[in-house]
């Protein structure tokens, strides 16, 4: 099995910085992408930023600038800095790897997330 634990979500006031780390173990035999998504109290969970294996990132609209997604592909750890938070970046922050297993294919997996909330 595959296991992904977030790390580092806490309370900021407005303007402040956190910094998000996923790691993952387990059978992974490559990973095709990473990334962070979150989800607010009565929305749905929405993209926060990903990486794939190339290291290409992408972001969403509301964060660019603001937030930065890296990788440590030795140790298979993610970490998302985010900078300048606003209270609309309150939310759970859930960690979610595309990956291969050895015998078993393709898959993907959702770590159990991380709260995130910015006082204004």
């Amino acid at each position: 099995q595959v296991q992904l634990v977030e790390s580092g979500g806490g309370l900021v006031q407005a303007g402040g910085s956190l910094r998000l780390s996923c790691a993952a173990s387990g059978t992974i035999a490559s990973i095709n992408a990473m990334g962070w998504y979150r989800q607010a109290p009565g929305k749905q969970r929405e993209l926060v930023a990903s990486i794939t294996a190339g290291g290409t990132t992408n972001y969403a609209d509301s964060v660019k600038g603001r937030f930065t997604i890296s990788r440590d592909t030795a140790k298979n750890t993610m970490f998302l800095q985010m900078n300048s938070l606003k209270p609309e970046d309150t939310a759970v922050y859930y960690c979610h790897l595309d990956g291969n297993r050895r015998y078993f294919g393709r898959s993907d997996w959702w770590g159990k997330g991380t709260q995130v909330t910015v006082s204004s």
